[in-house]
């Protein structure tokens, strides 16, 4: 007795371990750890860093620059005396000086100010570009995730009407030996049957299939992807919901995603950098100042001494005016308002194509929508005309090949149900997407 209750306790734990490690995913669990994972974003934040870096830069680059520096020679033959003016033969002379140097641009036309503005433009292009890519990954894990659950419900169909077949075989087995069926009967009942356990075969692997690929777009370790399963939601799809607003309302929405602000902040930037070109072609002001002061030994004095009486300040402005240069300014100027205007084409292609995007995408939602409900019909219709039949079956009064044709049709009326039910689920998803929402089920 206290064995066969440690054996159960030990099947018991082991049982126990197993589910414990089976690690069921929600959507929404799926999507954040795609989108905090992934290489490609991770990629992408770097290159926010980078283009951080470059934006505080331009920043810095307004300020002042401040230089120091010194020196100390040592010479040999001659040299003058500088107090008296007299050639000296053979004799080493050392001398040390010492400067502070310090210059600021004044006026540039601007140039730099609107820098600035183009390298901090460029810093919300780069982090629109990460929302981009997140975006991306959240519409793939969707599918991949949805296309998944498809697959687990006709593995379910499958084994349910694999069962219901099998049942069948001991009942016609039954009636065989009773005499009511003909051996024949049982023979095509089987054959049926083998038919359905093929499909459960076939079923078992596009699921596998179909985890596979959702675990690879999730970049999941091997560990983490052979414990992996996703969480099968009831009720998820209001079959009698149909979008509810127009393509023209989801686009007033949809123009807050990635994609087009992209867009926006690339059109800001190409005119922040026309007006950078522009700044560079008017004449510039600045100013210098400096500190410096030396040491000789062909002076007399000690060594602070001398650098206080030699002590040399000196403040300057420097004015540039561009005259000629080779027309560059003028081909830069040119590049830089073509620029904008590209960028200003590319923004109206990017509203155009997200408008025909949206279209496409409501069109097929209420495609689905109806396919779904001829589909539900049809099934509804289908598994009454096969309880009909099996019935008939049953007493003798249908022969096996009209019941084995009939069981068949009710499976793919069934797979194409689900395969309806969970194209307009993902629809009903994409619609979400471009209103902004949060993609769960």
């Amino acid at each position: 007795m206290k064995r066969k209750f440690f054996i159960l306790l030990l099947v018991a734990s082991v049982s126990g371990a197993f589910c414990y490690g089976q690690k069921v995913w929600t959507l929404q669990q799926c999507i954040d750890y795609a989108r905090r994972n992934n290489l490609q974003v991770k990629m992408e934040e770097i290159s926010v860093e980078q283009a951080r870096n470059t934006a505080s830069q331009s920043k810095w680059d307004m300020a002042p620059s401040l230089n120091a520096g010194a020196s100390h020679n040592m010479s040999w033959g001659r040299s003058v005396n500088l107090q008296t003016l007299e050639i000296i033969k053979n004799k080493r002379s050392m001398s040390t000086s010492g400067n502070l140097s310090a210059s600021a641009t004044i006026f540039q036309g601007l140039s730099k100010l609107n820098s600035i503005k183009s390298s901090s433009t460029q810093l919300k292009i780069s982090e629109q570009q990460v929302e981009k890519t997140k975006n991306d990954i959240t519409v793939q894990i969707t599918r991949a995730y949805l296309q998944l659950l498809l697959a687990k419900q006709i593995l379910q169909s499958a084994r349910q009407s694999c069962q219901s077949t099998s049942e069948q075989v001991d009942r016609t087995a039954k009636l065989v030996d009773a005499g009511s069926q003909a051996y024949s009967t049982l023979l095509e009942v089987k054959a049926q049957l083998a038919n359905e356990k093929s499909q459960v075969v076939s079923a078992q692997g596009d699921v596998r299939t179909n985890q596979l690929t959702l675990t690879q777009l999730l970049d999941l370790p091997e560990e983490e992807a052979r414990n992996f399963d996703v969480a099968d939601p009831q009720d998820t799809l209001p079959e009698n919901l149909l979008p509810q607003d127009s393509a023209e309302g989801i686009y007033s929405q949809a123009l807050e995603l990635p994609q087009i602000k992209m867009a926006e902040y690339s059109l800001q930037k190409s005119q922040y950098d026309y007006k950078a070109v522009l700044g560079r072609m008017m004449p510039s002001l600045s100013v210098q100042a400096g500190y410096g002061s030396y040491y000789t030994d062909g002076q007399s004095g000690a060594f602070f001494t001398q650098f206080e009486h030699n002590k040399n300040p000196s403040l300057g402005f420097s004015l540039s005016i561009p005259v000629f240069n080779g027309l560059a300014y003028r081909t830069s100027t040119r590049n830089a308002r073509l620029a904008v205007e590209n960028n200003r084409l590319l923004l109206q292609v990017q509203k155009q194509s997200l408008y025909k995007e949206i279209q496409a995408a409501y069109n097929e939602a209420l495609n689905s929508y109806e396919r779904m409900l001829a589909a539900k019909e049809n099934m509804i219709s289908i598994q009454e005309s096969f309880t009909y039949t099996e019935n008939k079956f049953n007493v003798g009064m249908m022969n096996a090949t009209d019941y084995n044709i009939a069981k068949a049709n009710l499976f793919k009326a069934i797979s194409s149900y689900y395969q309806a039910k969970y194209q307009y689920l993902f629809e009903l998803k994409i619609l979400d997407f471009y209103r902004g929402k949060q993609i769960d089920l």
